[in-house]
């Protein structure tokens, strides 16, 4: 036996004997006021911020009917124990990993988590307080079969022939942007609300062969119209709240991964974007 182990033993089983042990209860359980079924789900993916997730958690806090659940995706013990040390709440976790990126963690973290909608942010959000959850749930309300709402771009999405390449390109026609809401080709993360019920059933993953990261989350926009199902653009009224990770630490990786994501878009969807066209077409005439 490990002999640290071995001492360890001996000290838990005298400890038993003789120490002076306060029993906990179901009073004290009660008292953290876990909720397995809440709302709302907060996926918060932070990569050495832990100062910058600490503020956006008392923004997320004000949600009355939530969980909050951070990834700690960095490589760096201090922000690990930062995020510890400020998780107390009985319906807040963390989860760790160590550099293994968006695709794989937030697919992990969706399953975790028990809300009816989850909401994926980044680290780098600026959070204009709870207002903008609470539209989002409203939309969701009143389109049962969206199973996707973006907060920040909408993107629409063209096949370039030549190059066998999926242009993702930002709508920035004004009459769009200026509409509180509309369908769209696919959305940027974050913020991402997700249906999770819908999610599971019809979606099931975040499709791993585009990890660790890039494009993913336009794959899953496009595969949940193809499936029968919507996404959708409002405006959360976000902005940045600093440098994001990506580009701190990966700028020539997000570039290989792109190029080599994009393509796989390309292979993947090019033969049914048309259809997809027409189905977001047809569902903003019926708004």
């Amino acid at each position: 036996m490990n002999i640290k182990l071995f001492f360890e033993r001996l000290y838990w089983a005298f400890f038993k004997r003789t120490g002076q042990k306060k029993q906990k209860s179901y009073e004290d359980w009660a008292a953290k006021g876990y909720k397995n079924t809440p709302e709302v789900s907060f996926i918060v993916q932070s990569h050495n911020k832990s100062n910058a997730v600490i503020h956006i958690v008392k923004e997320l806090r004000k949600f009355p009917d939530a969980e909050i659940v951070v990834i700690d995706d960095g490589s760096t013990l201090e922000h690990t124990r930062n995020l510890a040390s400020f998780l107390i709440g009985g319906n807040e976790f963390m989860i760790r990993a160590n550099d293994l990126y968006e695709n794989v963690m937030y697919d992990k973290a969706i399953r975790f988590a028990n809300g009816t909608y989850v909401v994926l942010l980044q680290d780098d959000d600026r959070i204009p307080g709870t207002e903008w959850v609470s539209r989002a749930v409203n939309l969701f309300r009143k389109y049962p079969d969206m199973v996707i709402l973006g907060g920040l771009n909408g993107l629409n999405i063209y096949p370039d022939e030549e190059n066998k390449w999926l242009h993702v390109k930002e709508y920035t026609d004004r009459n769009i942007y200026d509409k509180e809401f509309r369908f769209v080709h696919s959305v940027n993360r974050a913020p991402m609300l997700i249906n999770k019920p819908l999610y599971m059933e019809h979606l099931k993953h975040i499709e791993f062969s585009f990890a660790p990261f890039q494009c993913d989350d336009t794959e899953l926009c496009l595969r949940a119209w193809l499936a029968g199902l919507k996404v959708g653009r409002y405006n959360a009224v976000f902005d940045s709240l600093m440098a994001g990770g990506m580009r701190i630490w990966n700028s020539e990786f997000m570039n290989s991964q792109g190029r080599k994501n994009h393509r796989k878009l390309y292979d993947m969807y090019a033969p049914s974007l048309d259809r997809v066209t027409a189905l977001v077409e047809e569902a903003n005439s019926a708004i």
